[in-house]
C-alpha cells in the first residue's frame, strides 16, 4: 500500500486523493462532512486546499513512538498483510517525513494521553461540530397547577412543528389527546406521538411501566427505529403498586401507580441486582439508546426538540405544599434534570394553565385530604356560570389515570405567580376556556372571545409577565387559538 500510494502521488503530484475527494463530493445531494484518513505529503493537502478553498481543515495527529509502537502491535486489518513492528512501517521515507506535516496543519493534537473517545471529542470540537450547542433547539411544556391543565391536548397541537419529542415522569400523568371516534390517553410516550412523525424519546429520569409502555407501543405501533428508551430508566415493580397502595393512596389520594416506591427504590437499593432499570427488560432491548448521545446528534443536526413535562408545578416535591406532592420536581429545572438538557438549549417555556385549577378528590378516609385549594368551588357552580350541562361537566373531569373525581377552585393568583417565578415561562397556554362561558367554544380567534374572558387573560398576562400565546376553548381539532409570532 506505501509503494502503490508513492506511485500514485509520482504520476498524479499528490492529486489522486483530491480527485477521489472530488468525486466523493458530487455524488453527495448535500452538504457533507468527509474525513479523509490520511494524507501523507505536503502536495496531498495543497491539492485538496486548492480544489475545496477554506472549507479544508486539515488535523495532524501525533504520539510518542512508544505509544505507536505500541498500538500498531494492536492492529487488526483483514485482507492485508502487516509490517512485524511498527519500525519497520518507519523505514518507508514518506512515512518518516509524515511527522513534519505537523507544522502546515491547522491544529496539532498530541494523542498519547487521551482514549479514541477523547480524539474524536478534541477533533469535532476544532472542527466546529459542536457549534450549535448552544443553539436554543429545546421547547418545554409544564403545568403551572396540580396537573390535568390539558398539556396532553396543548403537546399533541404542537408536536409536529418538532423533530423530536421527549417525555419525562411516569405512567402517575395521564395526557389526554383528542382523536375521532374516542380519544387516546398517554400515560408513557410523547403526548404527539400519533399526531406526528417526529422521534420520540423515554429520557433517564423516567420511571416506566412495563405494562403501560407495552400497550403504548403496540396501540401506537411504534418501531424500534422511531422510539429510544434510555437504558437507566427505572422499572416500576408490582410491590411498588402494592406499598402505594397501602399507605400514600389512603393518605393523600396518590394515583398509586409505583412511581413513588420505584425512584425511592432507585437511591436506596443502588447496586442490588433485584433493581431493574429499562435495559434489564427484554421486550425494550430493540428501543434502548442513551438519551445523551441521541440528544447530542440531534443537537448537533440542528433538530427541534420538544420536552413534555408530566403533573403541575404546586405539585413539585421541592416547591408544593408539602406532603401533598408528587415524587418528582415537576418543574422546567426538573424536568430537564430528568431528560438530561441543559438549561441553555430552551428556547420557549410554555406554561399551561387551566381557567378552574383541579386536584383529585380527597381520600375516602375521614380527615384526610389529597392537598389544598385555596378557594373551592363546586361544578354546579362553574356550570351555572358558564352555561355548561353540569353532569357533562362532571363526567369529563374524571382523573385519566385512575378515573377519579376531581376537585375544583377559583383561579389561584398567588399559585400562577410562584409557578411563574419558578419556571420563568415566555409562554402561556390558557386551556378551558369554555369554562368561562360557552361562548368560547364557537370562538376560532382572540377577538371572538368574550369580553370577561380577554380580560382575564389579559390579567393572567400581567401577573405571569407572559404572554397567553394559546387558548384552548374545548376539546376537538379546531379548538386552540394560536397567537404565537414563533
Amino acid at each position: 500500500m506505501q509503494d502503490y500510494g508513492e506511485y500514485l502521488d509520482r504520476r498524479t503530484k499528490g492529486g489522486w486523493v483530491r480527485d477521489a475527494l472530488i468525486h466523493l463530493a458530487e455524488e453527495q445531494k448535500e452538504d457533507v462532512t468527509v474525513v479523509v484518513d490520511a494524507v501523507r505529503i505536503l502536495n496531498q493537502i495543497d491539492s485538496i486546499r486548492r480544489a475545496f478553498g477554506p472549507r479544508v481543515f486539515h488535523i495532524h495527529l501525533t504520539a510518542p513512538l512508544d505509544i505507536l509502537e505500541a498500538r500498531y502491535k494492536q492492529r487488526q486489518v483483514e485482507g492485508f498483510k502487516e509490517f512485524a513492528t511498527y519500525r519497520e512501517v518507519m523505514e518507508n521515507k514518506t512515512e518518516r517525513k509524515v511527522r513534519k506535516l505537523a507544522v502546515v496543519a491547522d491544529v496539532l493534537i498530541n494523542t498519547g494521553r487521551s482514549t479514541q473517545g477523547d480524539v474524536v471529542a478534541r477533533a469535532a470540537s476544532h472542527l466546529g461540530l459542536y457549534g450549535r450547542e448552544n443553539t436554543r433547539l429545546v421547547d418545554v411544556l409544564v403545568g403551572g397547577q396540580y396537573g390535568s391543565e390539558g398539556k396532553g391536548h396543548v403537546a399533541s397541537y404542537l408536536a409536529r412543528e418538532y423533530d423530536i419529542l421527549v417525555r419525562v415522569g411516569g405512567p402517575n400523568a395521564g395526557h389526554k389527546v383528542f382523536e375521532e371516534p374516542k380519544p387516546f390517553t398517554f400515560h408513557q410516550l410523547p403526548s404527539g406521538t400519533r399526531s406526528s412523525e417526529a422521534k420520540l424519546i423515554i429520557g433517564p429520569g423516567a420511571n416506566i411501566s412495563v405494562t403501560r409502555l407495552a400497550a403504548e407501543i403496540a396501540a401506537c405501533q411504534i418501531d424500534k427505529d422511531r422510539l429510544s428508551i434510555d437504558p437507566r430508566a427505572m422499572i416500576i415493580e408490582k410491590s411498588d403498586i402494592r406499598n402505594e397502595e397501602r399507605g400514600l393512596v389512603n393518605n393523600i389520594s396518590s394515583t398509586g401507580q409505583g412511581v413513588g416506591y420505584a425512584t425511592s427504590r432507585r437511591i436506596i437499593h443502588r447496586g442490588e441486582s433485584s433493581l431493574r432499570m429499562a435495559k434489564d427488560v427484554a421486550e425494550f432491548r430493540p428501543f434502548i439508546r442513551d438519551t445523551y448521545e441521541e440528544l447530542e446528534k440531534a443537537f448537533s443536526e440542528g433538530k427541534k426538540v420538544f420536552l413534555e413535562g408530566t403533573q403541575g408545578t404546586g405539585l413539585s416535591l421541592y416547591h408544593g405544599i408539602y406532603p401533598y406532592v408528587t415524587s418528582r420536581d415537576t418543574t422546567v429545572a426538573g424536568c430537564l434534570a430528568e431528560a438530561g438538557i441543559s438549561p441553555g438549549r430552551v428556547r420557549k417555556v410554555i406554561m399551561v394553565c387551566r381557567t378552574y385549577p383541579i386536584r383529585v378528590a380527597d381520600p375516602d378516609v375521614k380527615g384526610k385530604t389529597s392537598g389544598f385549594m385555596s378557594q373551592p368551588l363546586d361544578w354546579d357552580e362553574i356550570a351555572r356560570r358558564a352555561g355548561l350541562n353540569v353532569d357533562q361537566l362532571r363526567e369529563a373531569e374524571r382523573t385519566s389515570t385512575t378515573d377519579r373525581k376531581r376537585r375544583v377552585a377559583e383561579f389561584d393568583w398567588q399559585l400562577l405567580r410562584k409557578a411563574a417565578f419558578l419556571n420563568s415561562p415566555t409562554d402561556i397556554a390558557l386551556t378551558f376556556a369554555d369554562y368561562l362561558s360557552k361562548d368560547n367554544m364557537k370562538a376560532k380567534r382572540f377577538d371572538q372571545l368574550n369580553d370577561d374572558t380577554i380580560r382575564f387573560i389579559q390579567e393572567v398576562e400581567r401577573v405571569a409577565l407572559a404572554p397567553v400565546t394559546l387558548i384552548s376553548t374545548g376539546f376537538n381539532s379546531r379548538s386552540i387559538i394560536d397567537r404565537r409570532s414563533w
